[in-house]
């Protein structure tokens, strides 16, 4: 399948260098950062979960309304949302966006973020609860027949699913993770696999275990879930404008994060929500471990960001001119990526230059070799 492009919602003009506290929802930016996308052809975007945060449905739709062709990436925690209930939520998105939806499934890396909306299962069975609520999902979109369910989480007798989507058997289903459970459960049942930036050595070799643990599922080459691989890029006109523009950035970064850390403005006065120098999840855990190796991996993969923030999310960067920035890019789709998900500091202007300046570099690139390719046959 050929490299797609997904880019994260924001609903309001607030970023990480430019934060606005008590921003609410922006209707008119998050259409026209959603418009932005689609007009660059980026392919996807995340809508993504938090526990304190805005329903993802409801932005979904939103964005479904005021785009033609973008996908629309719900995030989804199984605690939140009965899977009946969600099999139909996300079939109604896919029929009002015309085929656009996605999901991507989070079991949960933290047991203080989980617990705040009554999870309290601990990591090992969040994830089998998250295995039996894709099998949930996928029958339900399978056939509008009725059926019973007496699962280890999920118990109920003739469910009916009678909000098909659009392909009439599915939806895709995406599924991230670091663990050695995430690497199971995505390598067999997902059709997406999500990671976050690591160097190209320790990103196939992820890779890798997804692979086998897709094969040890039974699912053949054609079928193993597609990688997807995020990024934040920091990109100017040359490499050295890029750097001067990424140590800025760090720089405003740390000092935002000091005046949280400090009791800013944006600092919480809940002693629930003190901040545990060590994340649980494994993702955020690797990210700092490679950046305690050094700033910079292979091409441009810059790390300073990870420790800036404390490996909070997606945080490795891209350092570089466009043409650095792409061939990277280029660098992991060799190693098998075929989603790439980049989003910057400065979001909506980065998501301009990305589609002027980024994506058309990684699609000539790729159209050459093609080309090349099919010459040479």
């Amino acid at each position: 399948m050929p490299t797609e492009f997904i880019s994260l919602t924001f609903p309001n003009a607030s970023t990480e260098i430019n934060p606005i506290p008590g921003a609410g929802i922006d209707p008119a930016y998050l259409v026209r950062y959603a418009r932005t996308l689609d007009d660059y052809d980026f392919n996807y975007t995340l809508v993504p979960y938090d526990s304190s945060s805005y329903d993802p449905f409801t932005i979904g739709a939103t964005i479904a309304a005021a785009t033609k062709n973008l996908k629309i990436i719900i995030a989804l925690r199984p605690n939140t949302l009965y899977p009946t209930v969600a099999a139909k939520a996300l079939a109604t998105l896919d029929q009002i966006s015309s085929g656009r939806a996605v999901v991507h499934l989070i079991a949960g890396g933290s047991d203080a973020e989980q617990a705040k909306e009554g999870d309290f299962l601990p990591k090992d069975q969040r994830y089998a609860r998250l295995e039996e609520y894709i099998r949930i999902l996928r029958r339900a979109w399978q056939s509008a027949e009725l059926f019973d369910w007496n699962g280890t989480f999920y118990q109920f007798k003739q469910f009916s699913n009678r909000v098909r989507p659009v392909n009439g058997t599915g939806i895709p289903i995406s599924v991230g993770g670091s663990s050695e459970e995430a690497y199971r459960i995505g390598g067999a049942l997902a059709d997406i696999f999500g990671l976050w930036g690591e160097p190209l050595k320790e990103t196939k070799e992820q890779i890798d275990r997804i692979y086998q643990a897709a094969a040890r599922a039974g699912r053949p080459n054609s079928d193993r879930p597609r990688i997807w691989v995020t990024f934040r890029p920091i990109i100017a006109e040359t490499d050295e404008l890029a750097w001067q523009k990424a140590y800025h950035t760090l720089d405003v970064l740390k000092a935002n994060q000091a005046r949280v850390s400090g009791g800013g403005s944006q600092a919480s006065d809940s002693k629930a929500q003190v901040r545990d120098p060590t994340p649980q999840n494994v993702g955020s855990q690797r990210l700092l471990e490679i950046a305690s190796r050094g700033d910079v991996h292979d091409r441009a993969l810059w790390y300073p960001t990870v420790t800036a923030t404390n490996a909070r999310g997606a945080s490795t960067a891209l350092v570089g001119s466009p043409q650095t920035i792409s061939d990277s890019i280029l660098d992991y789709i060799d190693l098998g990526a075929e989603l790439i998900s980049i989003r910057g500091y400065d979001n909506l202007n980065d998501a301009i230059d990305y589609g002027r300046y980024v994506l058309p570099k990684v699609r000539s690139a790729l159209q050459k070799r093609k080309n090349k390719g099919v010459d040479s046959a």
